[in-house]
Formats: structure tokens, sequence, C-alpha cells
């Protein structure tokens, strides 16, 4: 089983300090949910559980089964297992979703998929997302609409099936119908994989469909209360100055 754990995490971002000792735990098969406003660190904290550059560690450890991936750049993260799904995803004209994603998979494992089998696995998978499999045949995210770009990103989940997958702001911009489809695309790659899922949202709603096992909730770069689902829904019936 793998863990991911976070320990006294400072980081900063052009020399402000952003997230000031942040700790927390995500298992295979567990679902935790990351809740605060607006600057309060989140993307921060999960773009620097991946290894983006533009973030420096000041403190503290990232392990993934009790290694330090800190040093770690983010493709090597990438085949331990982690996964991050992009709130603002990139478009790229010219290449299609089908091509995107096998030269990913083969990254990921070091191999060259054959095309006939790898076209066997992402038909199956698109349709365990409900996905036409026309779409693998369009430009990545070019045009896309935003419920479009976060199905792809739930496309590239299951196809890539990582231990721990690092989803950031998933229900932003999207309406009811495209929410329940990416939160059901969500549980059904979980169901099948196993994996953990570290869930940065604003809003309690996409946690009606994906449901959490532990609730943080950040402000000022700090965790400043957890729970259980319950404490989500106390935080949207009574705002985030009540946790302040």
């Amino acid at each position: 089983m793998v863990t991911l754990e976070i320990k006294d995490l400072h980081v900063s971002v052009e020399g402000e300090m952003i997230v000031k000792g942040v700790s927390l735990t995500v298992k295979e098969g567990e679902v935790v949910a990351i809740m605060g406003p607006n600057g309060s660190g989140k993307s921060t904290l999960v773009n620097t559980i991946m290894g983006h550059p533009a973030y420096v560690v000041e403190k503290g450890e990232i392990l993934v089964d009790e290694k330090n991936i800190v040093e770690l750049k983010a493709d090597e993260r990438a085949r331990l297992g982690l996964f991050l799904s992009f709130q603002y995803p990139s478009a790229i004209s010219g290449v299609t979703i089908a091509n995107f994603l096998r030269t990913a998979l083969n990254a990921m494992k070091g191999t060259k998929t054959p095309v006939p089998e790898f076209m066997k696995l992402l038909k199956e998978r698109m349709g365990l997302l409900s996905m036409d499999f026309s779409f693998s045949k369009r430009y990545l995210n070019e045009g896309f609409s935003g419920g479009e770009k976060k199905r792809n990103e739930i496309l590239q989940l299951a196809v890539l099936e990582p231990r721990i997958a690092l989803l950031d702001e998933t229900d932003s911009g999207l309406d009811i119908d495209a929410l329940r489809v990416v939160a059901d695309g969500v549980n059904a790659v979980k169901k099948k994989t196993g994996m953990g899922v570290l869930l940065v949202t604003h809003y309690q709603r996409l946690l009606n469909y994906i449901k959490p096992d532990k609730v943080y909730i950040m402000v000022g770069g700090k965790i400043v209360k957890e729970g259980d689902a319950l404490l989500a829904v106390e935080v949207e019936n009574k705002g985030y100055e009540w946790v302040k």
C-alpha cells in the first residue's frame, strides 16, 4: 500500500512563505479533501507535492512510502505513482489525446506499449468513463469546454493508473451534470485501481459525489481544522470566517 505523507512542510514562492507547516497523510484507497478560501495555499501544496520548480521547500518532508522525494523531479515522482490533475490544463495543438496518453504511459513504464495494445486499453478506459472514442482523436484541450478539459484529465488518470491522485479544484467551472460525470469517473478509477485521492476544493458540493474519509481546512497556509465528511458540511453552512 502506497502512502503519501507530508511532514511540517513549509513552501515559499518568490521569497514569500505560502505553506506554513502543513502535515497530512493520504493512503492508497483513501480520499482526503483539503478545503479553504482563495489564497490559503491549497494549490501551492499540491503543486509542491508534484515537484513544480517554482515552489521552494524551505522545511519539511514529502514522503512516498517513507522515502523523502523533495529532491526528485516531477517525472520521477510520477513514476513513483503520483499524478496531478491541473486546475487549468494547457492546450497542445497538433497532438491528439491518444498520442499524448501513449507517450505519457510509455514514459511512466519506461517501455514502449504496442499501438494495438494501447488502443485496446484506451477504449476500455474510455468505456469506463462513458466517453465516445472519437474524443481521443481531438487535439489536446484545443477548443475544449471546461467540462471536456476536466473529463480529459480524468481519462489521463484512468490510463496512467497512479497510486495517489492530486486533484486541484477539479470541480471549478463545472455545471452539475459535468460535475457528476467527473466525479463518477474518479470513483470508477478509484474502485478499479484502489488509488488514494488528495482532493482540493472550495466547496462541499464535490464531496457529495466523491466521499472523503478525512477533511482538512486550510487557511493562511496552515491546517486549522480537521475532521470527517461532516466538517465539510459544517464549513459549507457556516463559511470560512467561522473556521478562522
